[in-house]
């Protein structure tokens, strides 16, 4: 990897035989792990502006209709999160001379509330390029960090570095993206009336039960796929409100293209006569008997539509460095691989003007892991025919630093192989993202991945995420409650990885039925690496029993706290709130009272003091006819609040009813539909 300083350049050739598809990664870290700011790149011509509005891209508009710029959201890391962005140079206008990679804060924060500012580049192997960090940003709200430009028929990245100090409407401006200064307040402004236009993406219509083409191109009714999810309404600046800010208002106008489907809020009111009348559906998977059944048919149902639904399969793939274009999906390939052929699972191939991408697929479902010497076999097959990639997929989450398979790389070889690794977790994430809240292209588009969900997510399809916490549960758990584990103890470490699966899960699954970006916060000093931070963790663990995360949802005040304690058996789910600026402490609680109004009577509120000395707590059903028990005495300064709920724990370290995994579950939902909802509103 090749290490930048600002105003430094280098010829992507220079560092990679293969660079005409690339990965950006725009990174940061916060002490609170609250911090984040938004990511955009624009298109700019010879000279130096956006040709029009559909050059600038951000999280309102993730992507370009020729796949030459796709926004695949954020992934945490050991210090923070990190933006990727996917960038097909190949596909890129031939009157794109330049492409700028920025990032703005929101609600007049700069980026000094933020630390290592880091900006990587990474071949379609997924191999860093190289990497450039940003330094002397703290008073800026909107950051360049670098830009990608032609140069006698070749890319050149440019480290940049560049700050602006009034934010995304400064950096827009500057590219010739008009800014409506009768918007601007301490948020960056409306862009123009045109982009509010294209985001709105038929308000009216869908407001009255629009028509969208159908594949035939003729039309069909959608009346209850009315509701456009709010993302497409607004802007950067305006969406969505956050606490404590006023929006205002933005001229929406009614758009005759072609407008997003989504699935309806409230579901169609059934034809049948009663229960035992059972929908037909698609791919039917209650007849599957065996695990090679289960996972043939997987493999099977998610390549159809991968192949079917352009936008489903482009998320899918885009992270792992394939091009936009035509993609065809196959199953039981047989490759010759030594005396005998070889039959991956799947095989995907993306065609590009001309050049293909392919990757092979192997899939695993229920609990079964994923083979070493079957994933060598085909990342060896690979590298001899050429294709690019090998793609595992199963209910396991890869960690970072901690491959699921552990596999040699012939270094003699001048083709790189790739190899990544999908959960079934995310891939139903992603389907929910797309079809309950971002919206797909056609009624047909919709259909099949509702059809796809509902494969995925029935009891007998094998696809249901991460369901084993590993030998080691049992185990650990035994030791800690008879005091017999010690630091050190490589079950432990097992554990703590077995919980971090476990949250990344937490936060796919919510985020998508949130339609909000969930994320845990890990936090560590800078440099660690990920293994000497799960150590520290397991030796936490041992020390005093207690399994911690953090879990930050977009535009909600605090972060979710989850803690399991080993010895007592209990889940703790909490969220701390900052005591208001203005008004009376006893207003304060009476306030918060009345808010948690609908709230179980079991949740424990405790006041946060300045002071070793904790403040008064208490649960809401003692609260709620004296809310003023909460005021300290004698009187102290009030800096907040804390809110929990707690719920006994799952002893075995599966799924089931009376497993771990599913009492993190039901806490987790729990907490945030009855807690943090409330709060949310609050803000609003």
């Amino acid at each position: 990897m090749r290490e930048m300083t600002k105003g430094m350049n280098v010829g992507l050739a220079a560092l990679s035989e293969d660079a005409g598809a690339v990965i950006a990664g725009l990174g940061w870290s916060s002490a609170s792990g609250d911090g984040d700011a938004d990511v955009s790149v624009l298109l700019l011509d010879a000279d130096g502006k956006v040709r029009d509005e559909e050059d600038f891209y951000f999280y309102n508009h993730p992507s370009a209709t020729d796949g030459s710029v796709q926004l695949l959201g954020k992934t945490p890391t050991a210090n923070g999160s990190e933006d990727r962005i996917s960038l097909d140079l190949t596909a890129t206008p031939d009157a794109i001379e330049r492409i700028v990679l920025a990032a703005s804060r929101y609600g007049g924060s700069g980026f000094g509330d933020l630390d290592d500012l880091r900006f990587t580049l990474a071949d379609r192997t997924g191999e860093t390029l190289l990497g450039f960090s940003v330094q002397d940003a703290e008073a800026m709200r909107a950051v360049i960090f670098g830009e990608l430009y032609r140069r006698d028929g070749g890319w050149k990245f440019r480290a940049v570095g560049q700050g602006y100090a009034s934010g995304l409407a400064g950096l827009a401006t500057d590219f010739g993206i008009d800014v409506d200064d009768d918007g601007e307040t301490e948020q960056d402004g409306a862009l123009t009336e045109g982009l509010t236009e294209r985001l709105t993406e038929g308000l009216a219509e869908s407001l009255t039960g629009s028509a969208v083409e159908s594949p035939a191109g003729g039309r069909a009714a959608l009346p209850e796929a009315a509701a456009l999810p709010a993302k497409l309404l607004t802007v950067p600046a305006q969406a969505p409100a956050r606490a404590g800010e006023s929006v205002p208002p933005t001229p929406q106008r009614p758009r005759t293209a072609r407008k997003k489907v989504t699935l309806p809020a409230l579901a169609r009111k059934s034809l049948a006569e009663n229960d035992s009348w059972r929908p037909a559906r698609l791919f039917p998977v209650g007849t599957l008997k065996s695990d090679h059944e289960r996972e043939t048919r997987a493999t099977s149902v998610l390549l159809a539509v991968m192949a079917q639904v352009p936008e489903f399969g482009r998320r899918l793939t885009a992270g792992f460095g394939a091009p936009a274009g035509r993609m065809e999906t196959f199953t039981e390939v047989p490759l010759r691989h030594g005396d005998a052929p070889r039959r991956p699972d799947g095989l995907i191939r993306v065609e590009r003007a001309g050049k293909l991408w392919t990757a092979l697929v192997e899939t695993k479902t229920n609990g079964n892991a994923l083979r070493q010497t079957q994933v060598q076999d085909y990342v060896d097959i690979a590298a001899r025919r050429g294709y690019e990639a090998v793609i595992t997929l199963s209910n396991d989450v890869a960690l970072e630093g901690s491959p699921l398979v552990e596999v040699r790389i012939d270094g003699r070889r001048k083709h790189k192989v790739a190899l990544w690794h999908l959960s079934w977790a995310e891939v139903t994430h992603q389907a929910q993202m797309l079809i309950r809240h971002e919206g797909v292209g056609n009624a047909a588009h919709a259909w099949l991945l509702q059809e796809l969900l509902l494969y995925l997510q029935h009891d007998n399809s094998g696809c249901h995420g991460f369901q084993n916490m590993g030998p080691a549960w049992v185990p650990v758990r035994n030791a800690i409650d008879n005091e017999t584990l010690c630091e050190g103890d490589p079950r432990a470490v097992e554990v703590v990885e077995s919980w971090e699966r476990l949250i990344r899960q937490v936060c796919l699954r919510l985020g998508g039925e949130l339609g909000q970006k969930v994320l845990p916060v890990q936090k560590a000093r800078r440099g660690s690496d990920p293994h000497s931070r799960r150590a520290a963790l397991a030796d936490q663990l041992c020390r005093d029993g207690v399994l911690h995360a953090e879990v930050k949802i977009q535009d909600t005040p605090g972060v979710l706290a989850l803690g399991a304690d080993l010895r007592t058996g209990k889940l703790r789910t909490s969220i701390e709130i900052p005591a208001p600026e203005v008004g009376y402490p006893l207003s304060w609680v009476k306030r918060l009272v009345r808010q948690l109004a609908d709230a179980p009577a079991d949740v424990h509120v405790e006041t946060m003091v300045d002071g070793p000395a904790g403040g008064p707590r208490g649960t809401l059903e003692r609260l709620r006819p004296e809310p003023a028990d909460l005021l300290p005495r004698p009187p102290a300064a009030i800096t907040g609040f804390r809110l929990s709920l707690f719920k006994g724990m799952g002893s075995t370290r599966g799924n089931a009813e009376s497993g771990f995994i599913r009492s993190v579950d039901e806490a987790v939902d729990r907490f945030h539909a009855t807690v943090v909802v409330a709060l949310e509103h609050k803000a609003r």
